[in-house]
């Protein structure tokens, strides 16, 4: 057998399936998404088998994106489960023949219980079809499997509808960066566009700080003891009078001076870049990045200019920005 051969045929098969759904796309559709967008309930998803496990795909795509969605297994559906389904629900059932026993035994019930149902199948004139409210149809020649048996074409036809119509409910509901990273915030968008400095600074006991009056070695302990690699030179009012890093330290040893003998004021940079407490944490990352020699800490100051902590670039790779 030509292995390649067969692995495009495949290939091809299922995009000409989508090539045909795309011109199969119609009024019906249309409702379909206008009718999901007006839900005040929940869409729930349902399928047997592998039209199943496209249902749970569809239906975590959905959460995701903005729209309350929850997958109910049919089986499960005909013992007790179907009391999830309240009258402001919308239900989308997944099945290409539309004669699965499972959905066709629960979906009147579902329409007792006054739910909208849009049935997604291969087959306009199948149970399901006729029990359902609208019908969305994914036209099937064939599936891609040598015995036309294993669901290839039609669950590839299902899940990229369900996709497109996730994705279109986005735009209806005006969904942006910010609402999706609400809803990820374990992921790295979720994290550059919700943190704050604030959220990830090192405060207290953990902000390396001193006193311009005090003496270089007291300024040595601080920045030892805190573990920062620099120390915030601060007025009585905490404001920040300069900054001293391990460079500016290193650089005050290569002039050949007695450290001892200098002034914090002799080595610290009284012009030091510095940040807000509620700009966000990414902003913090990027002016560490794009100056001509980067840095790796930064003062922090609430908007009244005081001094209230330090950002650290280790804090925001460990974090995963």
């Amino acid at each position: 057998m030509d292995v390649l051969k067969e692995l495009r045929r495949v290939i091809d098969l299922e995009g000409n399936t989508l090539a045909q759904l795309s011109t199969a796309i119609g009024t019906s559709f249309e409702d379909a998404v206008r009718l999901l967008a007006g839900c005040s309930g929940r869409v729930i998803l349902t399928g047997v088998g592998k039209s199943g496990l496209v249902a749970q795909k569809i239906a975590a795509t959905l959460v995701s994106t903005g729209t309350p969605a929850i997958f109910l297994h049919a089986a499960e559906g005909m013992h007790g489960d179907i009391g999830i389904v309240t009258k402001d629900d919308i239900v989308i059932a997944i099945g290409k023949s539309g004669e699965s026993e499972e959905l066709n035994t629960i979906l009147p019930f579902i329409r007792r219980l006054g739910a909208r149902i849009i049935a997604i199948t291969a087959k306009p004139d199948s149970t399901m079809a006729r029990t359902s409210d609208l019908v969305l149809i994914t036209p099937i020649e064939e599936e891609a499997c040598p015995l036309n048996m294993a669901p290839t074409c039609s669950t590839t036809a299902a899940l990229v509808l369900g996709d497109a119509i996730a994705m279109t409910l986005m735009k209806l509901r005006n969904f942006q960066p910010h609402d999706f990273a609400l809803y990820h915030p374990g992921g790295q968008l979720g994290k550059r566009l919700l943190l704050t400095v604030g959220d990830m600074m090192r405060s207290g006991e953990a902000n390396a700080v001193i006193a311009s009056t005090s003496d270089v070695r007291s300024m040595l302990c601080e920045i030892t003891s805190k573990h920062t690699g620099a120390v915030s030179i601060v007025d009585d009012q905490y404001r920040l009078l300069g900054f001293v890093t391990d460079f500016d330290i290193r650089r005050a040893l290569e002039s050949g001076s007695d450290i001892f003998a200098m002034t914090i004021s002799d080595i610290m940079n009284e012009k030091p870049s510095s940040i807000y407490d509620d700009e966000m944490a990414i902003t913090a990352l990027e002016l560490m990045e794009r100056r001509e020699r980067p840095i790796s800490v930064l003062p922090v100051l609430n908007r009244a200019d005081k001094v209230v902590g330090m950002i650290h670039l280790h804090d925001l790779v460990s974090k995963g920005l």
